[in-house]
């Protein structure tokens, strides 16, 4: 099949779903979700394994990152997606009880952060480099972003149990994970193609 010049998006790059853990002063955890996550190896050696996490506009998530220099970062299984559709949906600047909406939450085992029972994988993640990003250019003249892009060790990972067995073939560890995927559509779907809603629909499911 031939192919035509396209706008640019990444419809048809999916990324997995991840809740983004932090501390807020008081010891309340607090929660975002996020995609643009990627994995990246940072050398030889133990604590080699890194991520590249971009987090847009200002937000409370990203002012907590900043100020622990911590988080954990969640998998989001399709048992999460109406909690993380809600996180996804709601401000936590402009509504202060978001966080009345928590899932089971279990502390790091190495840093100090919030980590989700519910998630069939989450990582523990050390800050070490914060990179501004800035926009195209609009008319010529030089816009400034929003957008930060934070390089991260990955300290730790706990796992659900059953996802180690390696006497089950991987695929079907994969999909006991069902790990939710999403797309510049605004849809929310399975690694097996099932549509599970648009964006701010699943919250409404629980």
């Amino acid at each position: 099949m031939a192919k035509v010049k396209g706008k640019l998006s990444n419809n048809f790059c999916p990324q997995p779903l991840y809740l983004y853990g932090t501390y807020q002063e008081d010891g309340t955890p607090h929660f975002g979700l996020f995609c643009w996550f990627g994995w990246c190896w940072l050398g030889e050696g133990d604590g080699s394994l890194g991520a590249m996490v971009c987090i847009g506009e200002e937000k409370t998530t990203k002012d907590l990152i900043r100020k622990n220099g911590v988080f954990s970062a969640n998998l989001a299984g399709e048992a999460l997606l109406p909690l993380a559709d809600y996180y996804g949906c709601t401000s936590g600047r402009e509504n202060p009880d978001k966080m009345k909406r928590l899932p089971t939450v279990e502390p790091g085992q190495v840093l100090p952060v919030p980590t989700i029972a519910e998630s069939p994988v989450s990582v523990e993640l050390k800050v070490l480099k914060e990179e501004a990003l800035s926009q195209a250019r609009l008319n010529g003249e030089s816009a400034p972003g929003s957008s930060s892009l934070f390089l991260c060790q990955a300290v730790n990972v706990t796992i659900e149990e059953g996802l180690t067995d390696q006497s089950v073939p991987f695929l079907e560890r994969l999909a006991q994970a069902a790990p939710v995927i999403t797309s510049g559509e605004e849809r929310y779907v399975t690694l097996d193609g099932r549509d599970l809603g648009g964006w701010g629909e699943p919250q409404n499911k629980n």
